[in-house]
């Protein structure tokens, strides 16, 4: 059984495996860099070790300073949380051969996920259906014109590794093809350090949804449903929603199965989200997270089941405390990124918070790690806090987000609440009648 945990992550994230560790009686260290010392987590950590300075790459992403870390303090196993590490294989690897858990995946698994080709090649042998595209990379732009005169424009660009946006681009036409092929191999290769590209076909209006699953070491794969992560903007999710209003029981049932069956295929443990494209009645694989989700709060509202329990259950070698049957949704759960930026531009507002105080009541849940008086330093994501509203329905839910943003209030920085607060009356919105497209055309973006 793990004993103590050492969380290689920051933020609320941190504290929200600190939590659930405490509540299974199980020892904490929080990691920190040197601009994280008044961290919450660091202040309420049983143990706490700094691993470098501000810089991510000297602190968060030190593979040598976490291990260290761990050997200091005895922590038998480690959570990653989500960014960082948590979809480094070698991570996972050095770790194992150190005789030091890793709540999560098998390397294998991050490794087979994490390189989107093969992760496409997988699902498609899975039996996962797939967005219609090339078969593996695409290194010329003459095979890119190729494909784009037969798929039909317009078409993705996108960069094999990696994720959140960079290395993808649209090219509506074949004009647009020799740019958004060099632009996207160039901002992969700054980003990932792989210029590997592959193309898809663009769909015009679909939705984003990702189904969450859950599997042991003992042949168990559960689905919890899905979440609509459609709000975006370039291709960073805002704002997530559960159950999503566009599927129905039955649709759920089928692409859960078709999930779940693919991970007991796959052999996979922990959890995980697998994410889709869906259009005119059908889904679209477009890659798998091996790990926590930012959103994974409005699943554990509307199922009532702990997933980061889960994980450290899993990781533990134990069955998962639920079976497929167990798992019913119950109202309507809504998310939204409160992020230290200004609310038009984007620009992120590091700076001291003055004044904070989260909202409350019933079905009102605030994952922050940040107080009055704490800095939000510039080196790191810009995400403030997520407020989570549950409801028994969606127009329960919005207006108790309604409520709760009017009761929240934060100074000293700029925040992305006014953007909530513009989003709550608008008439698509309320209708939840919106695509992966919708918010930029909404925010007049280009």
């Amino acid at each position: 059984m793990i004993q103590k945990v050492l969380i290689a992550n920051r933020g609320e994230i941190a504290l929200r495996i600190h939590r659930a560790c405490k509540e299974m009686g199980i020892a904490t260290v929080a990691v920190h860099s040197e601009a994280d010392r008044d961290a919450m987590a660091v202040r309420l950590a049983d143990e706490s070790v700094c691993i470098g300075p501000a810089s991510a790459s000297k602190s968060y992403l030190s593979i040598p300073a976490i291990v260290a870390a761990c050997e200091i303090t005895g922590a038998d196993a480690v959570h990653p949380g989500y960014g960082f590490l948590s979809e480094n294989a070698k991570f996972v690897d050095i770790l194992d051969e150190h005789n030091i858990g890793f709540i999560g995946p098998t390397a294998d698994h991050i490794r087979i996920m994490g390189d989107k080709i093969a992760a496409k090649a997988k699902a498609i042998e899975l039996g996962i259906p797939v967005v219609p595209g090339s078969d593996g990379e695409v290194k010329t732009v003459e095979d890119a014109l190729i494909l784009g005169r037969t798929m039909g424009f317009p078409v993705l660009v996108k960069a094999a590794s990696g994720g959140g946006g960079r290395g993808m681009k649209i090219a509506t036409s074949e004009d647009d093809l020799a740019e958004a092929f060099t632009t996207a191999r160039t901002e992969a290769k700054a980003a990932f350090g792989d210029d590997a590209v592959y193309i898809e076909k663009y769909l015009k209006k679909p939705r984003h949804i990702e189904i969450q699953v859950a599997c042991d070491t003992h042949g168990n794969a559960v689905h919890l449903g899905e979440r609509d992560c459609s709000l975006q903007r370039r291709h960073q999710k805002v704002l997530e929603e559960a159950p999503s209003t566009v599927l129905d029981e039955k649709a759920r049932a089928a692409i859960g199965k078709i999930c779940t069956d693919a991970m007991k295929g796959l052999g996979y443990r922990g959890v995980g989200t697998v994410e889709f494209l869906y259009e005119n009645g059908e889904f679209y694989f477009i890659e798998m997270n091996t790990r926590l989700q930012v959103e994974h709060p409005v699943t554990e509202a509307i199922t009532g089941i702990d997933l980061v329990r889960e994980q450290i259950r899993v990781a533990q070698g134990e069955k998962l405390s639920f079976t497929q049957d167990d798992v019913t949704l119950s109202g309507h759960a809504i998310e939204c990124r409160i992020n230290a930026e200004n609310a038009e531009t984007f620009t992120p507002s590091p700076g001291t918070i003055q004044t904070y105080h989260a909202p409350g009541g019933l079905g009102v849940r605030m994952d922050s790690a940040v107080y009055s008086g704490y800095t939000i330093p510039p080196h790191y994501d810009s995400l403030i806090g997520k407020l989570i509203i549950h409801a028994d329905d969606r127009e329960a839910c919005l207006m108790r987000l309604h409520r709760a943003l009017g009761e929240f209030a934060i100074d000293g920085v700029e925040t992305t609440i006014p953007l909530f607060e513009k989003l709550l009356p608008n008439e698509d919105f309320r209708a939840a009648d919106y695509d992966i497209h919708w918010l930029e055309k909404f925010l007049g973006m280009k």
